[in-house]
């Protein structure tokens, strides 16, 4: 079977996207789609997203690590998928889609930006000086000085790979706070095994941790990622984080076909 696919990134988070309504593709082929993640012997990416028709949304996420098994929310694929969905006709400046952990809301502003409704956080828990929350994927926070120097992948790993989170994984961010009004951030994924040049959800987990760390009201915090920046807004009370979006591009780098 010949599949049209497409390929989009926010901020360098780069994803394979497939129509599924046309395809009905399984969830359980694991290999393939890992193989269709491969930057040497397939499409490459650091994940694949397939569009699903679902009553009472406008769409589906059904969201693949590059590891070939469907993974936890991802926030910058939620947001290139509202863009695909937008060039397919689907959805105009606005829609709602269920993803693994529930509904989201998106707007596409004119510039193209896309805000993506996260889940609300209500718990963050302090490990030391660290942070481990949920923000549609578990993620583990840690503050640094030089996020630019730090060895991230050893580090990462340390974490990654503890007694505690060894068996279901665990994403781990690294957070730099600079002097401009913006905090530096670096994630290692897992499934993807590897640092990426961005993570949503990990963006939204630092930026929680930020907020909840300083004991400040503010509601938005500025980020930047290797890929480049993106923004996280919310409100707080009561030690609940409600109304979080992820703010940021997502744009189309490719199309074509592939043999299944």
């Amino acid at each position: 079977m010949t599949v049209k696919f497409e390929k989009y990134q926010g901020t360098g988070n780069d994803f394979i996207m497939i129509d599924n309504r046309k395809y009905g593709l399984g969830k359980s082929n694991t290999s393939l789609i890992e193989h269709l993640c491969n930057r040497k012997f397939g499409i490459g990416a650091d994940g694949l997203i397939l569009l699903q028709e679902k009553m009472s949304y406008d769409f589906e996420m059904v969201y693949f690590n590059s590891d070939g098994r469907e993974s936890t929310m991802c926030g910058n694929g939620g947001r290139c998928l509202v863009k695909f969905a937008h060039q397919l006709g689907i959805v105009k400046d606005t829609c709602s889609f269920l993803a693994i952990d529930g509904p989201h809301d998106a707007f596409i502003a004119r510039d193209g930006v896309v805000s993506l409704k996260m889940k609300d956080v209500e718990f963050i828990e302090r490990d030391g000086e660290n942070y481990v929350l949920n923000t549609g994927s578990p993620h583990y926070v840690i503050f640094v000085k030089e996020v630019g120097s730090l060895p991230l992948v050893a580090e990462a790993k340390k974490i990654r790979y503890s007694q505690r989170f060894a068996k279901e994984g665990i994403n781990v961010n690294f957070v730099e706070i600079t002097g401009n009004g913006e905090i530096l951030v670096r994630t290692y994924e897992r499934g993807v095994e590897d640092e990426t040049l961005s993570c949503g959800t990990g963006v939204v987990a630092s930026a929680l941790a930020l907020a909840y760390r300083s004991g400040e009201k503010f509601n938005s915090v500025k980020i930047k990622v290797p890929g480049g920046r993106l923004a996280v807004d919310f409100e707080e009370g009561d030690g609940v984080f409600r109304n979080v979006h992820l703010i940021g591009p997502a744009e189309k780098t490719f199309e074509g076909m592939v043999e299944i």
